[in-house]
């Protein structure tokens, strides 16, 4: 019984170190000089673009990868297609790679000495330090995370249903949303909402792309970069403060996307 408690506890004091601590010292700080102060922050013409900026982006790449991840994920279970290792390992790439080396492999191949920059320069398109690059480099970062949720639920649902329909004549898209679709919508959900929260927090390649222009190409989190380098402080700290309710706000999302199932079975155990 000791030696629970002391696992426990411990346990519970490594996480108010290393979590409760900085995160509330971070939220002491925004408000430490008012709600006043603290909404000027984020309501500043700057933040509002860059937190628009960051939203625009998360809009388009969480349906791009929603869709990628879930095809992926069938063609990995459901389908012996030659290749489909190589693809099932390189899909895993973006969580292997830093957010920093995925910049600047977008810097090389768009950048104006680049493969596809001069000629993509030439023709009026342009992708790096504008919004095309920062959506690639969010978009490559949160790819995985739909595959990796879905791959599993597929694998253990198995096939009956789906060959039972097809059996009985069923099309193939008919049997997707109306068997495959419903039994993988937990495992979509889940994997929608850390993408979602990949693509709201991500920094490294997209600083790398972006340039951090104020009013242009300024994500949120590079916002909160600029303001504490330009020692304005406060600022830094209230926008801290909304991405950690955005990050709060995935958490209770992914509570409520969980299957009833899985939460009366965490409070049996």
């Amino acid at each position: 019984m000791t030696a629970r408690r002391a696992v426990r506890y411990g346990s519970l004091l490594y996480l108010a170190a290393i979590l409760v601590a900085p995160v509330g010292l971070i939220f002491y700080r925004a408000f430490e000089h008012g709600f006043g102060v603290f909404w000027d922050a984020i309501s500043n013409p700057v933040a509002v673009h860059a937190l628009k900026l960051t939203v625009e982006v998360a809009i388009v790449a969480v349906p791009l990868n929603t869709v990628f991840g879930i095809l992926c994920a069938l063609a990995i279970v459901r389908h012996r297609i030659p290749g489909m290792g190589l693809v099932n390992a390189v899909v895993d790439l973006p969580m292997a790679l830093s957010p920093v080396v995925v910049g600047l492999a977008l810097y090389l191949l768009y950048g104006t000495q680049g493969w596809f920059g001069p000629w993509l320069t030439s023709h009026g398109h342009r992708i790096l330090f504008a919004y095309p690059g920062i959506l690639l480099a969010t978009t490559f970062v949160s790819l995985p995370f739909v595959v990796r949720e879905v791959v599993p639920v597929l694998r253990e649902i198995g096939i009956e249903q789906e060959e039972a329909a097809a059996t009985l004549g069923a099309p193939a898209l008919a049997t997707f949303f109306r068997i495959t679709l419903p039994s993988i919508r937990y495992a979509v959900a889940y994997g929608v909402v850390l993408t979602t929260a990949r693509c709201l927090g991500e920094f490294g390649a997209v600083a790398i792309v972006s340039g951090g222009i104020e009013n242009r190409t300024q994500t949120f989190t590079q916002y909160v970069q600029a303001s504490y380098e330009n020692f304005q402080q406060t600022n830094a700290y209230a926008a801290s403060v909304v991405l950690a309710g955005l990050a709060v706000a995935t958490l209770v999302a992914m509570t409520l996307f969980r299957p009833r199932e899985d939460i009366r079975g965490d409070r049996n155990a």
